[in-house]
């Protein structure tokens, strides 16, 4: 049987595709949950990806040169 070769997924440089994190505060709330902060990639917005390369050429205008 044929194998389906899946399209490849580029993932962020700046997090390796771990977007989001929550960072403890070391304290706990009074229902004694820990008190926790979302912490987000600012290369990716969250997401864990980037665009292709074709899109950021074309939404920078410019050629990419080897």
């Amino acid at each position: 049987m044929p194998q389906h070769n899946h399209a490849q997924v580029r993932v962020c440089p700046a997090c390796d595709g771990f977007a989001s994190v929550a960072i403890t505060l070391g304290g706990r709330n009074l229902d004694g949950n820990r008190r926790t902060v979302t912490a987000h990639c600012r290369t990716c917005h969250g997401t864990g990806t980037v665009p292709p390369l074709r899109h950021l050429v074309a939404t920078a205008g410019s050629e990419v040169t080897a």
